[in-house]
């Protein structure tokens, strides 16, 4: 599938982004899943991350090959099983927000190739992964529990979790209407979940130290205007490091690249484009020959921490850079309406 690769002024080229989708090709094994990094576990949503990546970066055959691999690992529940190592399941328990993602990736797929039948082919898996996160005990505001397991769901929400889920019901109801089966109730359930956001942060556990807690409501389009706004500017100092990225958590001198990319992918979704630019080229030192990227950096002694390139790193990276450059006409999974 040809395709015009990303490109962001004197920060990273067109050759920059292929050679970084090719290190996430490059771990995939032979049954579709893509790990963290070679050897390492693989889990439903960074898996998804990796092969929208691709699908940006023009590897669509290899990207497929991802999506069918959560098609055919989907349980009878519509779940999937939260860690997997070289096809053994070492978590059985289901994340949600991992159960809900594929419906974004589907969309994505769709809106970048144009491939209906591919559509048609997934729609039954995420579906089902639909239908298992909504038919799971939610909270008093619509929140939906972060877990499930043998003994039922964990009975507490996260705020990033259900952001992301957040994002994923619009691109699933938007998914359904696009083949032909709409799904109101799924719609009703993102309005609620969408309302416990905005209005009940007593409805999720306190993550505050963590910045993905600090802008996943505006990321998963929760969040906007004004609103979103404030939020940014009430924690920046918190957790941006200038020319490095942006921290983790508040309290450790640690700056990771896939936490600064989804921070310029939230800042570019509500018009902050010089703020996300300035974040995408700081994160650049994490940067390998090969494409690759380290998870992140110590900044008190220089030291890469994990010592891993992870392939949803490089992930974050690619699908910053096309959102940053309006590039394929995915660009805007994170940024354009969805159904409110």
């Amino acid at each position: 599938m040809p395709v015009e690769l990303p490109a962001v002024a004197g920060v990273v080229s067109a050759r920059d982004i292929r050679r970084t989708a090719e290190s996430i090709a490059a771990t995939q094994e032979p049954d579709g899943a893509i790990p963290w990094f070679s050897g390492g576990h693989t889990d439903p949503w960074d898996h998804i991350e990796s092969a929208m990546a691709l699908t940006v970066g023009g590897l669509w055959d290899v990207a497929r090959e991802a999506y069918i691999w959560s098609a055919k690992s989907q349980r009878s529940d519509g779940s999937w099983p939260m860690q997997v190592r070289a096809g053994v399941i070492e978590n059985h328990d289901s994340d949600t927000n991992f159960c809900a993602y594929l419906a974004t990736g589907v969309l994505h797929a769709l809106t970048l190739t144009g491939d209906t039948g591919f559509a048609a082919e997934m729609w039954p898996t995420v579906r089902a992964g639909i239908d298992f996160v909504l038919g799971l005990p939610r909270g008093t505001h619509g929140e939906i529990h972060w877990s499930a397991g043998e003994s039922g769901s964990s009975g507490e929400a996260l705020l990033t979790g259900c952001s992301s889920i957040f994002h994923s019901l619009g691109c699933a109801v938007t998914l359904a209407e696009r083949v032909g089966d709409p799904r109101p109730d799924w719609a009703v359930a993102r309005r609620r979940l969408g309302n416990a956001l905005r209005h009940h942060p007593e409805a999720f556990l306190d993550k505050s130290r963590y910045s993905m807690d600090w802008y996943y409501p505006i990321l998963g389009g929760a969040v906007r205007g004004a609103a979103a706004a404030d939020r940014i500017a009430r924690h920046w100092n918190e957790f941006v490091v200038a020319e490095l990225g942006i921290r983790c958590v508040s309290d450790a001198p640690w700056v990771t690249g896939a936490e600064t990319c989804e921070l310029v992918l939230a800042l570019d979704a509500i018009g902050d484009t010089a703020a996300a630019n300035t974040l995408f080229a700081a994160m650049q030192h994490l940067r390998e020959s090969d494409g690759s990227y380290w998870t992140g950096l110590v900044f008190t002694d220089g030291k890469r921490w994990p010592e891993e390139r992870t392939t949803w790193t490089g992930a974050a990276v690619v699908l910053a850079a096309d959102a940053l450059s309006r590039t394929t006409a995915g660009n805007g999974i994170f940024r354009d309406a969805l159904p409110r």
